[in-house]
C-alpha cells in the first residue's frame, strides 16, 4: 500500500512539472525580449531531471514490490543503492531513447517504459511548439 502511495505522489509531482511547463505565464516576457529564454530552457532541463527521477522512483519501488528491471538477461540480487542506481540509470536511458539493451523491464515495467519513451519522445517537440507559440504571440502584440 505505501508502494503507490509513493507512487502516486511521484506520478503528482511530474504531472504537476508538465502543467507548470504547459503554463508558463511568466516565461512569456523573458522569451519576448531575446526571442530565446534561458529559463525556459532551464525549464525543461529541470522537466527532464524530474521525468527521469521520478520514473526512476517508480522502477525502484516497483522493483521492490515485484521484478521489473532485468540486467544482461539475468536476475541479479543487488543493494538497495544499486537497485536505485539501476533504476534512475534506465530511466535515462528510456527518456533521452537511447535504449542500450543492458537492462530490460519486465511485466508492468514495459508499459512504464512505453509511456516514459513516449513522454521523452514528445517532450522536445512540446519545448519547440511552445517557444513558436510564445514568439508568434510576442509579434502579434
Amino acid at each position: 500500500m505505501l508502494a503507490w502511495l509513493l507512487i502516486i505522489a511521484v506520478t503528482f509531482v511530474m504531472g504537476r512539472s508538465f502543467i507548470d511547463f504547459i503554463h508558463v505565464g511568466k516565461m512569456q516576457t523573458y522569451i519576448r525580449r531575446s526571442g530565446f529564454s534561458l529559463e525556459f530552457f532551464y525549464m525543461l532541463l529541470i522537466i527532464y531531471a524530474v521525468v527521469i527521477v521520478g520514473f526512476g522512483l517508480i522502477y525502484f519501488v516497483l522493483s521492490m514490490q515485484d521484478i521489473v528491471l532485468v540486467e544482461n538477461g539475468a536476475l541479479r540480487q543487488v543493494s538497495i543503492l544499486d537497485a536505485l542506481g539501476q533504476a534512475v540509470y534506465f530511466s535515462g536511458v528510456t527518456m533521452l531513447t537511447i535504449g542500450y539493451g543492458d537492462i530490460t523491464p519486465v511485466g508492468i515495467g514495459k508499459i512504464i517504459a512505453l509511456m516514459q519513451a513516449l513522454i521523452g519522445y514528445i517532450l522536445p517537440t512540446a519545448f519547440v511548439l511552445r517557444l513558436v507559440q510564445y514568439q508568434d504571440q510576442s509579434r502579434n502584440q
